[in-house]
C-alpha cells in the first residue's frame, strides 16, 4: 500500500510536490492544509497547477488531521514564525502523523538546538508515537547529507568549506532578511552573528559529532555589495546604494583553526559582485564542497527546474528529500531525527516511468 501523505502548505515547495506526488506509486495524497482562505474548498490539484486529484484542501487543520495517513509533509512558513510551525506539527505527531517539515531549518540537526524550543516537540512524539525529521537544502542536505559522504571517502579531512553559489533573481520569497534591495547602510537581520548562526549553523556541530571533531566555537562573516548602477530583475529593481549581494561564512573552529565552513555567496542577477565566488559548473546556480586532506575532494551540484530554474530546481529537491524520507521516518523509533539518524534514501519506485504524469496546466502558476 502507498504511504498515506497530507500535505501542508502550497506555496512554492508545496505545489511541485503535490505535482510529483500524484504520478508516485509510493505515496497517496489524503489531505492538503492551506492557510490561505482563497484556497480553502479547492481541490489540490486544480491549486497545484494540474487537474482534480479528489483531495480537497482547507484551512481547518484538526479536521485534515483526523483522517488516517502515515505522514504530514509539513512545508511551512520559514522559522521567523517558529511558534505557529511548531505547534502545527506537534499537533500533528499528537495525532499520530510522522512528520517531514523542510520549515524549522534549526531541528536539522535538534541535539543543537535549546530544549525549550524541542519540548513541545519531544513530548508531542511519545504522546503519539511518531517521529519528526526536518531537512532542507541549505541548511539541510546540502550541507549534511553530501559534504559528510564526501569525507567519507578520506583518509583525513583537513578541513570543508560547503557554499551555496546562487542567483536569488527568480526566487518569489522574502530577501529581507539577507539585505538584498535595501540600502547598503540598513542592518540585515542575519548580520547579527547569533540570529546567522541560529539560522543557518546547525549543521556545523552536525557534521564535528559525525566525525569525532571538538568544536571550539563558530563565528560569522557577513559582506554586503553595493550596486553602483540599477539593476532590473523578474521581481524587482536593485536601485544604486543598495545591496544587490552577499556573502557571508559560519565557520566551525576545530584545533585553533576555521575547519569547517558553510559559505554563502546570494547574488541578484549575474551583474552584481563580480569579483565574489562564482560556480564552475554555471557562472552562479550550484553548491560547491571543497575537501582538503587526503584526497583532496571538489564537487558541484546543480539543481534545475523547469526551463532551467535553478531556484525551482533546488526547492523541488528539498521537498522531495523530505517525501523520500517518510518511509525511514515511519519505521524510526519516536523522537526527533536528524539525518544521521536516517539510512541511505535513493527514493524508492521514482524511476516509475511507466504512469502517466499530471501535465501542468496553462492557467496556472
Amino acid at each position: 500500500m502507498p504511504y498515506q501523505v497530507i500535505v501542508q502548505g502550497t506555496g512554492f515547495v508545496g505545489k511541485m510536490v503535490i505535482r510529483e506526488l500524484a504520478a508516485h506509486p509510493d505515496f497517496e495524497i489524503v489531505g492538503c492544509i492551506v492557510s490561505n482562505p482563497a484556497k480553502h474548498g479547492r481541490d489540490a490539484g486544480l491549486i497545484a497547477g494540474i487537474g482534480p486529484i479528489g483531495v480537497i484542501a482547507t484551512t481547518d487543520i484538526d479536521a485534515a488531521l483526523a483522517v488516517p495517513a502515515d505522514a504530514l509533509a509539513h512545508f511551512g512558513p520559514t522559522a521567523a514564525l517558529a511558534a505557529q510551525n511548531i505547534d502545527h506539527m506537534a499537533r500533528a505527531l499528537r495525532a499520530g502523523k510522522n512528520v517531514v517539515s523542510t520549515a524549522m531549518t534549526p531541528f536539522v540537526y535538534p541535539k543543537s538546538c535549546p530544549p525549550s524550543m524541542l519540548l513541545p516537540l519531544e513530548k508531542a512524539c511519545q504522546e503519539g508515537g511518531t517521529s519528526c525529521f526536518t531537512t532542507g537544502i541549505d541548511p539541510g542536505f546540502a550541507n549534511d547529507l553530501l559534504p559528510m559522504t564526501l569525507m567519507g571517502l578520506c583518509g583525513r579531512v583537513d578541513r570543508v568549506r560547503i557554499q551555496e553559489i546562487l542567483d536569488y533573481s527568480t526566487y518569489t520569497g522574502d530577501y529581507s532578511p539577507m539585505g538584498l534591495g535595501d540600502p547598503i547602510e540598513k542592518k540585515a537581520l542575519l548580520e547579527n552573528p547569533q540570529v546567522l548562526i541560529f539560522a543557518w549553523g546547525h549543521t556545523i556541530p552536525m557534521i564535528a559529532d559525525a566525525i569525532g571533531a571538538e568544536l571550539e566555537k563558530i563565528d560569522t562573516i557577513y559582506e554586503k555589495w553595493e550596486a553602483s548602477e540599477r539593476i532590473v530583475f523578474p521581481h524587482g529593481v536593485i536601485e544604486p546604494g543598495c545591496c544587490g549581494a552577499v556573502r557571508f561564512e559560519i565557520r566551525g573552529w576545530v584545533a585553533g583553526e576555521p575547519r569547517i565552513v558553510v559559505e554563502h555567496t546570494n547574488r541578484i542577477t549575474n551583474a552584481a559582485a563580480p569579483d565574489w565566488p562564482r560556480a564552475k559548473i554555471d557562472a552562479n546556480d550550484a553548491y560547491r564542497i571543497v575537501v582538503e586532506g587526503s584526497p583532496n575532494i571538489v564537487q558541484e551540484t546543480a539543481f534545475r527546474g523547469a526551463g532551467g530554474d535553478a531556484n525551482a530546481g533546488g526547492c523541488l529537491a528539498t521537498g522531495m528529500r523530505a517525501v523520500n524520507a517518510i518511509p525511514a521516518v515511519c519505521a524510526a523509533k519516536p523522537g526527533l531525527l536528524s539525518a544521521l539518524d536516517l539510512p541511505l534514501i535513493p527514493g524508492h519506485h521514482n524511476m516509475h516511468l511507466g504512469l502517466e504524469r499530471p501535465q501542468l496546466a496553462r492557467s496556472e502558476p
